[in-house]
């Protein structure tokens, strides 16, 4: 079986970050799923839950109410690690292209009073949000973001080398 291509990325050199995860092409058009990466796997402890939930929440209601940004954006969700979000969007853009939209909507973060959609009828578990923590883990991502802006690992992949055999078979402990 073919390895996926989130999972040729060396995770132990992953630092912060916004990166572009894989471009597809379906039809006549590009979608790019970015990966924002909050925290360094296996070197940092995870999002907590109740906080990544709630994240989920805040920003996925920020990109879709952004007027410049609201039609392009198909998809925020947190990935299984809890170490960040992805983020699918339509047509084809730099991570540096998306920098500002993402610092805008961590820092929104901080204003909300109420973390939006947490009733029965709106969530599958409204009772597990923690805006503290959520605005605590944003303000420390938008810090991040601010301080490495110019920073070019924050944007771009470390990718995990594999040794390929002349007949096509991989070795993933290279």
């Amino acid at each position: 079986m073919e390895l996926i291509q989130s999972f040729t990325v060396d995770h132990t050199l992953i630092v912060p970050g916004i990166f572009t995860s894989r471009v597809d092409v379906l039809g006549e058009y590009r979608v790019t799923t970015y990966d924002i990466r909050l925290k360094r796997p296996n070197r940092e402890p995870v999002i907590d839950v109740a906080a990544m939930h709630s994240l989920e929440h805040i920003i996925a209601t920020y990109l879709r109410n952004d007027p410049d940004w609201k039609d392009e954006v198909i998809y925020w969700g947190p990935m299984g690690c809890l170490t960040g979000f992805y983020l699918i969007l339509k047509g084809s853009r730099t991570p540096q292209e998306i920098y500002d939209l993402l610092l805008d909507a961590f820092k929104s973060v901080d204003g909300v009073q109420e973390v939006p959609g947490t009733t029965a009828e709106n969530c599958g578990y409204y009772r597990m949000h923690n805006l503290d923590m959520a605005k605590w883990y944003a303000n420390e991502f938008a810090a991040y973001l601010e301080a490495n802006k110019d920073n070019s690992a924050i944007y771009e992949y470390p990718r995990a080398e594999r040794l390929v055999t002349d007949d096509g078979q991989h070795f993933f402990d290279s």
